[in-house]
Order: C-alpha cells, then sequence, then structure tokens
C-alpha cells in the first residue's frame, strides 16, 4: 500500500476516542494528514497489522520519514512533529 505524498497519514476508525483524539491535534495544529479508516481498507489493516506486531493498534501514524507512532499520546506527537 502506497504511503500519501501528506507528510503524514493516519490510520484509525471513526469509532475510535483515541482516533478522533488524533485528528483534533492535527487539526489544531493545522498538521495536513491523509486519513485512511481500517473498516474500508483491508490493505490498511493489514499495514496497520504488520507495523504493530500483528495487532491492530489504532491510531497507527505513518510519517514522512518511514516511522509510526501507535496510539501516540498528544505529548508523543509534539515531540516527534518538533511542534
Amino acid at each position: 500500500m502506497p504511503i500519501s505524498a501528506t507528510p503524514l497519514t493516519v490510520i484509525g476508525a471513526d469509532w475510535c476516542p483515541d482516533c478522533q483524539r488524533t485528528k483534533a491535534f492535527l487539526a489544531n495544529q493545522s498538521i495536513e494528514y491523509e486519513w485512511i479508516d481500517v473498516d474500508t481498507n483491508p490493505e490498511a489493516a493489514t499495514l496497520v497489522e504488520n507495523l504493530n506486531a500483528g495487532n491492530r493498534t489504532i491510531p497507527t501514524v505513518i510519517f514522512s520519514d518511514g516511522t509510526h507512532l501507535a496510539e501516540p499520546s498528544n505529548d508523543e506527537l509534539v515531540l516527534k512533529l518538533g511542534l
């Protein structure tokens, strides 16, 4: 599954509270991201499982440098993004 040219890709689900928090945090910081829903995209679900030792941990945030954070807190996002 190709990752977007957007600096961040957030993979999650609409029903997930942590996913909604992550999306709101990024929006409040005016950070662009691509949203991919695991419930409608089987490839994304498989990618999340591959990145997270077989676990479907969401949200999984993938950065342009190829690294990722699984279920990151806002503080972890601040550190990773240099905010």
